[in-house]
């Protein structure tokens, strides 16, 4: 996406790059400047995440009832037949380690008596999910990272500096672009190993419970730099999104039905009850299809949640985030029922990556939200996401023994040429009618019910949008366009090819699964020669 001047920008050196600020990125960076200089990027301020605002917890086989081998049944379970075991073995079997590690790190984990207080959760067949203060464990244990991040002096925290693209150098990724979003000035950074935890890509969508800085950018990047990417037709949409119009939306928590609240149709009736013997908390795939079939049957754009039968006082102290949310949204969770409707919350493709979190290109790694390592398949089983982030930046820190050599002068010495500030582009009213174009149309065709002629109309438009744009100039704005464009482009591909309907993957002109001819995955990459998928 970048296009030659004659100016030369700036370079930082370090050993390794993390870029973004999640749980994933932050238990990177931690670890890897126990040994190494590390640099941590962000686009926003560190909080700025989708960690931040998780209410869920972690989920672990932490009691003396649960065990590893049943959370990966669980999971596996979920995953709709494309979990890939070996990773789902290692999360759940390094799963409780790291989290006592982080409970070290974080005081602030919900106990009773000494012992780790864990709720139930969406197909989990026991309570195994670890919070900290209630329904706000993103935000604690995010914060309790970043001041073990900053008690060292070995990582260098760079906010609002958007990584443009990657810097590859002989097939081998070599660090990464960032544009100040303050000077505008462009900096190359050079590191041995580079690691993506950047997130997803909810704003593809008109509505989702992501913040506004999930644009996809190391999805995009790492597909533009050669890396493969995989499993992009498995969009999650979480069931109990506060019904709005307005993005992001509101998302309340699936504990919230872990401890006994009901899902309701406009009759009132418990509709998923024979629906899944776990009703309400059956995967969350399955919940959604029959929200999306009462919701058609009925004419109305959302069902309720219904807690009014649960004591108000453990409400309260239980889901003091959701309570006081509530209460500013004009709802009393404990005396109304609140309308709810299925919104795009989590991406389970991404970076296709090892069970090192080592991406198909040489120095580049990727963990969290922004990888696809197979942990989660056709279908992410609650509470795994936080814990696949934990599991995985730990391995990659231990892999980068191996790896991390000094750097080669001849990178040292590398002429990278970049746009100038001024570079035009497109003006700002044309990319937010884009972005706008672009949100509704992958939310009318692409979205939790899918079909053929959606979905060939969905990528005309998206190929007319990319079509009536300028290469982008230096704006963080287009580049987030771009990076949209990039991963819409390849969940309508995925959607596509799919013909068959798996786990978050619906498709009414072919309603069921086809393990003889989709129990695999759907992977794209870059060729050198030509830009073409494989």
């Amino acid at each position: 996406m970048l296009a030659a001047t004659d100016s030369q920008p700036a370079k930082r050196f370090y050993d390794v790059i993390v870029i973004g600020s999640g749980i994933a990125g932050l238990t990177a960076a931690v670890g890897a400047a126990r040994k190494w200089k590390v640099a941590l990027i962000s686009k926003s301020v560190l909080r700025d995440t989708t960690t931040f605002l998780a209410q869920g917890g972690i989920a672990a086989a932490l009691s003396d009832q649960d065990s590893p081998q049943l959370h990966f049944e669980d999971t596996i379970r979920a995953g709709a037949g494309l979990c890939k075991e070996e990773a789902v073995r290692i999360l759940v079997n390094e799963g409780p380690a790291r989290v006592r590690e982080l409970t070290e790190i974080c005081p602030k984990f919900d106990r009773a008596g000494g012992d780790l207080v864990l709720g139930a959760e969406g197909a989990h067949s026991i309570p195994r999910i670890a919070h900290a203060g209630g329904d706000a464990t993103g935000s604690v244990v995010a914060s309790a990272l970043e001041q073990a991040m900053e008690s060292g002096s070995r990582v260098q925290v760079l906010e609002n500096e958007f990584v443009v693209d990657l810097l590859t150098n002989g097939g081998h990724c070599i660090g990464a672009v960032s544009l100040n979003l303050k000077t505008g000035a462009f900096t190359l950074n050079f590191a041995t190993a580079t690691i993506l935890a950047t997130g997803g890509s909810g704003q593809v969508y008109s509505l989702t419970t992501n913040p506004r800085v999930a644009t996809g950018d190391g999805m995009a990047m790492a597909y533009r730099a050669g890396a493969t990417i995989g499993d992009m037709e498995f969009v999650q949409f979480h069931p109990t999104g506060l019904y709005s119009d307005q993005s992001p939306i509101f998302l309340i928590t699936e504990a919230l039905r872990g401890e006994g609240a009901y899902l309701l149709n406009n009759l009132g009736e418990r509709f998923m009850m024979g629906v899944h013997p776990q009703a309400e908390l059956g995967p969350r795939d399955v919940v959604v299809k029959e929200m999306l079939r009462q919701m058609n049957d009925s004419g109305q754009e959302y069902v309720y949640l219904d807690a009014t039968h649960l004591d108000c006082t453990m409400l309260r102290e239980r889901f003091p985030t959701v309570y006081e949310r509530l209460q500013e949204k004009g709802y009393d969770l404990c005396h109304d029922r609140i309308p709810v409707a299925p919104v795009c919350h989590y991406m389970m493709g991404g970076v296709v990556t090892d069970v090192w979190g080592r991406s198909t290109l040489p120095g580049l790694y990727a963990s969290g939200e922004v990888a696809c390592t197979g942990v989660h398949g056709a279908n992410r089983l609650a509470s795994n996401s936080l814990l696949e982030g934990l599991v995985f930046s730990d391995r990659i820190v231990r892999d980068l023994d191996k790896y991390i050599t000094s750097m080669e002068e001849e990178v040292r010495r590398l002429h990278i040429d970049l746009p100038g500030p001024a570079r035009e582009g497109n003006r700002s009213e044309d990319v937010a009618a884009s972005l706008r174009r672009l949100q509704k149309t992958m939310t009318a065709d692409v979205a939790t019910v899918r079909n053929e002629d959606g979905l060939m109309k969905a990528l005309e438009e998206l190929r007319a949008i990319h079509n009536s744009l300028k290469s982008p100039g230096a704006d963080p704005d287009e580049y987030e366009l771009y990076n949209l464009l990039t991963v819409a482009v390849h969940i309508v591909k995925a959607a596509l090819l799919r013909t068959e309907s798996r786990g978050a993957h619906l498709r009414e002109d072919f309603p069921e699964s086809d393990d003889e001819h989709w129990k695999h995955h759907v992977n794209f990459r870059l060729k050198t020669e030509a830009a073409e998928e494989e």
